[in-house]
């Protein structure tokens, strides 16, 4: 390997220290996980983070194929360590970050999540 090759690698394990989360996008709604390990420069491994929805009241209007909730960027999760969660690995390929079952993964300093109700 030259060094241009190296580098997206050097910038990923520089990335991990100051990101523990690694968060699951599933088209539009967000799914939070902890890096539990470093297994390699290209693998990790991750759980499920508990999500709740904190005090929210959705604004909802007739329409759509339901309702259309038009407040849904404001919604707040209360996200908690689950360690009953099954651990995961994630890999780092041409396309980014994704499980065994091509989920993709962004990694983050915070934990995301985001239900779209609106899809």
């Amino acid at each position: 390997m030259n060094q241009t090759q190296t580098a997206p690698l050097a910038a990923a394990l520089d990335i991990l220290s100051t990101t523990p989360y690694a968060n699951q996008y599933g088209y539009s709604d967000v799914s939070p996980f902890e890096i539990v390990r470093q297994v390699s420069e290209r693998t990790l491994e991750v759980r499920a983070l508990q999500a709740e929805r904190a005090v929210w009241t959705p604004d909802v209007h007739v329409g759509g194929f339901f309702a259309h909730i038009s407040n849904q960027s404001d919604q707040r999760w209360t996200i908690t360590p689950n360690p009953s969660a099954p651990v995961v690995r994630i890999r780092l390929g041409k396309r980014g970050w994704k499980d065994s079952c091509g989920n993709a993964f962004r990694l983050n300093a915070s934990p995301v999540k985001f239900y779209d109700f609106n899809f």
